[in-house]
């Protein structure tokens, strides 16, 4: 592919690339990541800045943008709600035609996926999705590069989300899944299955990739993965449901049990983390070595960083 059809693109979903195009931000990014394994130092971001606007507190997310833009030798600059006027005093529209005409790109992690899109409308400048309640692109990335090292290219390998299906990491391994031909298979309880319109153009998708999808409550449908993924069973935000959840989800816990349910003993579990042990999992499980949920936090960093090359044009 031509790698200039990415320059000054945004990152809202990955609805909005091909199956071409997120192969070859996973192969820049293993460029980058062997480049760094070696110690090697580029500034490839200089004279660059990245506004980095956060609603929700981060770890891996602000971590991973500010050390791939800031070692490259750009600029980041971390907002949160409470150092600018998003959407409080000022309308977003308006803080993104500011913000647009003073940084190279920016960062939004925050609650309402419509936020992201305003300000990719209005800034002029790529914008990253750096988790809204409805996607969360940039940590999907790192988990499809995580279960690549593990087993090769990922066409036809099959994962499995235990938990709950509206979470914006389980929403955002459907659309990866589908366009990349992974078989997903999302193992909730009914009530928690994402939105049938999201579903639907998965479904659209995976028919030309070559992906099986499927929607069970059914811990047994493990069986086969070559990757068993949870998250937590309350995201930011819906703190309130926690017992609710707890409930409803305890049948979903991902322990050694469930894991042996694969049948394969080179099955990995991957977890976007924080986790919180001893509900969605078990220590056992992520602190063992079937797990690479820290693989995946590293890879955060070097995914972030090819999608930040490919589209600043670097």
């Amino acid at each position: 592919m031509d790698p200039t059809t990415l320059e000054g693109r945004s990152l809202c979903t990955w609805l909005d690339y091909t199956a071409e195009e997120i192969r070859y931000f996973l192969d820049v990014s293993k460029q980058v990541k062997a480049e760094s394994q070696r110690h090697e130092v580029h500034r490839r971001f200089e004279g660059k800045t990245l506004a980095l606007l956060f609603e929700k507190r981060s770890t891996r997310t602000r971590c991973a943008f500010e050390t791939a833009f800031g070692e490259e030798g750009g600029h980041p600059v971390f907002l949160s709600t409470a150092d600018i006027q998003l959407g409080a005093k000022e309308s977003i529209e308006d803080t993104a035609r500011v913000l647009g005409r003073m940084f190279s790109a920016i960062q939004f992690r925050g609650f309402k996926q419509s936020t992201v899109e305003t300000l990719t409308r209005y800034s002029g400048v790529p914008v990253y999705n750096g988790l809204t309640d409805d996607f969360h692109p940039t940590q999907v990335l790192a988990d499809i590069q995580t279960l690549e090292e593990q087993y090769g290219p990922a066409p036809g390998k099959k994962l499995c989300f235990v938990g709950d299906g509206r979470n914006n990491v389980a929403r955002s391994l459907m659309v990866i899944c589908a366009k990349l031909g992974l078989h997903f298979t999302l193992i909730t309880p009914p009530s928690l299955n994402p939105d049938p319109d999201l579903t639907a153009r998965c479904t659209a998708v995976a028919q030309v990739s070559g992906a099986q999808l499927r929607h069970t409550p059914d811990t047994a449908e493990v069986e086969g993965a070559h990757a068993v993924y949870t998250d937590v069973w309350a995201s930011m935000g819906e703190e309130a449901k926690k017992e609710e959840r707890i409930r409803l989800l305890r049948p979903y816990q991902v322990n050694q049990a469930l894991m042996d349910k694969t049948g394969r003993k080179d099955s990995i579990f991957l977890h976007c983390l924080p986790a919180i042990k001893g509900e969605e999992v078990t220590a056992q499980v992520i602190d063992g070595p079937q797990s690479r949920a820290w693989d995946q936090a590293e890879n955060r960093k070097h995914t972030i960083k090819a999608i930040l090359l490919a589209t600043l044009g670097s």
